[in-house]
């Protein structure tokens, strides 16, 4: 984890670059299908639901959640990306729901840049490095 400093604007710029948002979405699905069969079950998407950190500690106190509830929580989520709703997301519903969450985080930072600690491998993280090499790169023209 690091502390970065973002706003919604970095945001925006890597879900409007399509290779580099493209690359990260595809390179995150494969790594979460883990049988290899091109699609999403909620046993491989729940990893992932539950890194949302939905359900935190808060100023050092754990606060304990009901089993029943987190289930229908990280069921709600699913059927979120489950846009067909057939019981399983593909790689186009992944990245459909990824840019929706993405860009309401971005609506939601706005134009004020805020720092936040970053997990090494979150598309926030990806967001903030893409724009960091964009910055060293115009520094050096």
């Amino acid at each position: 984890m690091s502390v970065e400093v973002l706003d919604g604007a970095t945001i925006v710029s890597f879900v409007e670059d399509e290779e580099a948002f493209n690359g990260s979405i595809y390179d995150r699905f494969t790594c979460l299908d883990t049988d290899h069969d091109g699609l999403l079950s909620y046993a491989e998407l729940l990893k992932e639901l539950q890194s949302l950190r939905v359900f935190e500690t808060h100023f050092g106190i754990d606060v304990k959640t009901e089993q029943d509830e987190l289930s229908r929580v990280y069921t709600s989520l699913f059927v979120q990306f489950d846009h067909d709703s057939n019981g399983s997301v593909d790689f186009e519903e992944f990245k459909a729901e990824t840019k929706q969450m993405m860009l309401a985080m971005a609506n939601g930072l706005g134009f004020l840049p805020v720092q936040m600690v970053l997990e090494e491998d979150s598309f926030l993280k990806k967001a903030v490095e893409r724009e960091s090499s964009k910055i060293v790169a115009a520094e050096l023209v």
